[in-house]
């Protein structure tokens, strides 16, 4: 049933953006609202293209890892990982290697480094498949209420967060094309973001492992929030080492390739968002809680609100400062991430407490 429903859902994301590339479509979001420069939209539609397998191989990647997680195996997701991670180095250096275009470059290695992946995780679940589907001919409690209502209405919270956390970033694009040095702005937001994320990727799938572990024993709740501060801490107090440090100029300069012009506007963006991996790992422990409660409502609006908080404080900082658009997308994300943790926080302590008793009570 699982496995129907992602069928279907991959398919039609994939039609959605097949949609959004037909030319009129895409000349209407891309260059009449976000504004792009002809030559850029030439170049992101055909990059687009070429990320077109990227959306359904993610998700039937998601899939197959839910299953491993399901089984205990995380080990092979990292296994996975490593080969996305050599599949894309392999592209990007061939691609490279005969002077192809960057952003085509970057393009397909992206995306044969999701297909591999794909094939690499769905390869590494055939064993944990074929033991799902015996234990599946025997009935429990819980399978009478398993229908698609039901998956619908548990999964669409949290499908609409990632439609929203995903969504902003056009949003922002869109602001910065119409703020001071917009096209500084738009050159160095990529490779803020690729640093920034380097931090915060580690606690990013903490969720899956909150709920795997949680399920195993609801005891462990206590040391998997003792080690998400530790976790959440430590990246916090890397990312500043590098901010707050030369090693942002050699970052920046040297190993991303940017001009000394650009690297001196990605250097403040990057100080602003140094809590940033922090804010990642506390979001994602309150993800696991909730999720494993069957509470998936509260993370959607909590995602609403966070991209509300975004593009309301870049409007304002656009509009009424001048600030360079990075800048204000800077600021802009660091609030929006702490206004959407600041509302999980009472949803997130009321499960912690309804998990706690029933450890006393068990």
């Amino acid at each position: 049933m699982l496995n129907r429903f992602v069928t279907v859902l991959n398919i039609a994301i994939t039609g959605l953006m097949v949609l959004m590339l037909l030319p009129p479509v895409y000349d209407l979001i891309i260059k009449d609202l976000i504004g792009l420069p002809d030559k850029v939209a030439a170049l992101t539609h055909t990059a687009l293209i070429i990320l077109l397998p990227w959306p359904m191989s993610i998700g039937f990647r998601r899939f197959y890892q839910g299953v491993l997680i399901t089984k205990g195996l995380t080990r092979r997701i990292t296994y996975g990982t490593l080969v996305r991670l050599s599949a894309m180095a392999v592209t990007a250096s061939v691609l490279f290697s005969l002077d192809t275009v960057g952003a085509y470059t970057g393009a397909a290695a992206l995306s044969m480094g999701v297909v591999s992946e794909l094939i690499a995780v769905r390869l590494m679940t055939r064993k944990s498949i074929a033991e799902l589907k015996e234990i599946g001919t025997v009935q429990d409690e819980n399978r009478q209420n398993l229908n698609y209502r039901f998956i619908v209405r548990f999964y669409y919270p949290l499908a609409l967060m990632t439609i929203l956390g995903l969504g902003v970033h056009p949003m922002v694009t869109f602001f910065m094309g119409k703020s001071r040095f917009p096209i500084e702005s738009l050159a160095v937001l990529p490779v803020v973001n690729a640093l920034i994320f380097l931090f915060r990727s580690v606690g990013l799938s903490y969720q899956e492992a909150i709920i795997a572990m949680l399920r195993r024993d609801s005891a462990n709740l206590y040391k998997l929030r003792k080690f998400a501060f530790g976790m959440g801490a430590f990246l916090v107090l890397g990312l500043i080492l590098v901010a707050y440090s030369p090693l942002s100029r050699i970052w920046f300069h040297n190993v991303s390739g940017l001009s000394l012009h650009l690297t001196d506007f990605a250097l403040l963006p990057v100080k602003i968002l140094a809590i940033m991996p922090g804010m990642a790992v506390l979001v994602t422990f309150q993800w696991g809680v909730l999720v494993y409660g069957g509470k998936t409502s509260p993370i959607s609006i909590a995602t609403i609100i966070e991209v509300a908080t975004i593009i309301l404080t870049l409007m304002v900082l656009i509009n009424l400062s001048d600030l360079p658009g990075i800048i204000a997308a800077a600021v802009a994300f660091l609030v929006g991430t702490i206004m959407g943790n600041l509302y999980l926080l009472p949803f997130t302590r009321r499960q912690f407490q309804r998990i706690r008793s029933g450890d006393r009570e068990s």
